[in-house]
Parts: structure tokens; sequence; C-alpha cells
């Protein structure tokens, strides 16, 4: 009986994700339209989010032409009408729908800082006033987490449950705040941030489904379809890219589907590519701060290898080929670490 409904989700679930293939592949002319008629692109970034001059990141700046973002909002708009027409379920995509809206509303109040301009030399807003909004956000789904769906405990890979109470409340804004602000410093090559989260709601989508999550499954599986269309036009030369608001999104959205399908544990693994670029950034700001000096030529880490001169797609295709491998080994551990039963 379980197999016949497995087998049944899954074939609506990949329905669904062609179906917002579709839907995104069609929407993107009018946005590319829009886009470049009014001239969406970022100013020139001169400064870091401390203040720093970033010389080492404008010397490998060397895009002649201009190249508009926001295109997240394509995807995000594909899946909030697809979710909210076939797949609102209180209990399971309630949560990530509004940890979606909620991550590309931080988004693009950074995003139209960026193309207006704030004449500073800084891309967007302040690190600690993004930090707060994505706290802020965080925290309001956290509550909704514990208090209304009733969830206080977390799986322990080859072991039980494990207990917090409301515990669970720091821990998840926690997720969504390190998940929404990884997947937003990743978000710097051509193609790369695309087909890592591809890899990540993929595997978190099979998860969800052998659990018999399914309307988890099919909101993945939606974010995977658009997200594959998006990355279409984002591979080199990129037609666009998905800018704050669609990394910010996907990331808290990443964060709340591992947290709903009790998979806190496999989020390093399955998210690893992630984990190494934010890693790499913050022993670069603690190393600067506390000793003077840098460990990378330049953070993240794909900046870093673009400095040793590697080339940009073989940055981003092997950042692929590791998130892939890392995605297959969380489904394994998902299954062999009783996250499925």
């Amino acid at each position: 009986m379980f197999e016949s409904q497995l087998t049944d989700q899954l074939a609506i679930a990949f329905a669904i994700a062609f179906f917002a293939f579709v839907m995104t592949m069609a929407l993107t002319p009018i946005y590319t339209y829009f886009a470049y008629k009014h001239k969406l692109w970022k100013q020139k970034r001169t400064h870091s989010t401390t203040g720093e001059a970033l010389t080492v990141v404008a010397e490998q700046s060397t895009r002649k032409r201009n190249v508009p973002t926001m295109a997240g909002l394509i995807v995000i708009l594909t899946t909030i009408i697809i979710t909210v027409l076939f797949n609102l379920d209180r209990n399971q995509t309630w949560l990530p729908l509004a940890a979606l809206i909620g991550g590309a509303a931080i988004g693009i109040i950074d995003d139209i800082i960026n193309v207006r301009g704030n004449g500073t030399g800084v891309a967007g807003l302040r690190a600690p006033i993004k930090f707060a909004m994505i706290t802020a956000v965080a925290g309001i789904i956290a509550w909704y987490f514990y208090y209304k769906l009733g969830y206080s405990s977390i799986h322990i890979p080859f072991g039980g449950e494990w207990n917090l109470g409301w515990f669970i409340i720091p821990l998840f804004m926690l997720v969504i705040v390190s998940t929404g602000n990884a997947v937003n410093i990743s978000d710097g090559l051509d193609g790369l941030a695309g087909g890592l989260l591809i890899s990540s709601f993929g595997v978190f989508g099979l998860i969800a489904a052998l659990q018999g999550n399914y309307g988890i499954a099919i909101f993945c599986m939606t974010l995977v379809g658009g997200l594959l269309a998006y990355t279409w036009f984002n591979i080199p030369p990129a037609r666009f890219f998905m800018g704050d608001v669609g990394s910010f999104a996907f990331g808290t959205t990443l964060g709340v589907v591992a947290m709903l399908t009790n998979t806190f544990f496999l989020l390093p693994l399955i998210a690893i590519v992630f984990v190494i670029e934010a890693g790499s950034s913050t022993i670069q700001i603690l190393s600067k701060k506390f000793f003077g000096r840098r460990v990378f030529i330049s953070a993240p880490l794909h900046h870093h290898l673009q400095a040793l001169e590697w080339p940009k797609t073989k940055v981003t295709m092997r950042f692929w080929v590791i998130g892939q491998v890392a995605a297959a080994l969380g489904a394994i551990l998902a299954l062999m670490g009783g996250f499925v039963k």
C-alpha cells in the first residue's frame, strides 16, 4: 500500500517539477525584457560589508557587459503560484512558503539598493542590518514551528529522538540564518548556486517522499523544476543572476525543509559546499580581525580559486560534483541512519 502511494506521489512530484520548469521558462522572456529595459544590474562593488576595499575581487571582475539581477523572482513566483493552487498544506508547506516569501522580501530590499546604489561602494544592505532582518524572519517561523506545529525534537543518526523542548526555537533560528547567509555567500559565479540548490532540494524532496511527507516533497520538486529553468539561463555566459532575492529566499527555505524533515544532522553534509563557502568567509573575517592577516587570497573560497587562476567554469562544475556526491551520501545516510522509517 505504501509503495503504491509512494509511486503515485513521486509521479505527481516529477510532474509538478516539469510544470514548474515549463512555467519558469515561459516567464523568463517577460522578466528578461523588463530587466534589460529598466537596467536592473548591480552597481560596481568596491568595498566589503565591513568597509574594506575589495581590490582582489575588483581584479577578478572582468565582465564587460551589464547582467540583470533579481531573476530569482521568476522561480519564487512560479513556486508560490503552484503551491497555492495545488500544494497548500498547513503542516507541510505553509512554513517553507513563508520562508521563501520572507527571505525574498529581505533580498529584494538588498537588491534594490544594489541596483540604485547607496553611494558607499558597499553592495546593498550592511551585514548587521541583513542579519537582524533574517533573524526576525527566522524567529517568527521558529515560533510557528514549535508552538503551532508541535515540533520539539531532532533525530540523532543511528540513534533516537532528542527532545529539546523550546530550545528547538533558537536551534531552528540558527539553521535558517546560517543557510540563508551561506547560499547568499555562495551566489558569486555563473551557475554555481543554482546547480547546488538543485542537488540539495532534490535529495530533500526524495527524503521527504520516503518519509511520507508528500507535500514537502512536491514543494522541493517545484523548486527543483524552477531552478533547472533558471540555471539553463544562468550558466556562462549568464543572461541574469538570481540576486539576493533568490539566494536569501532559497537559503532560508532549505533550512526550513531540513527542520521539517527532521534531518538537521544531514543538512551540513547535503549542503557541504554552502558550508565550506560560508566557513571560508568566516575564517577570513576572523583572521583579519584578530591576526591582521588573510588566510585566503580572497573569500569566499570560489574567489580564492579564481585568484589561483582556476577558470570560472572549472570552479562551478567541480563544486557541482562535490554537491552531487554529498547529496547522494546524504540520501544514503538518511536511509541507514533512521531518518526514513
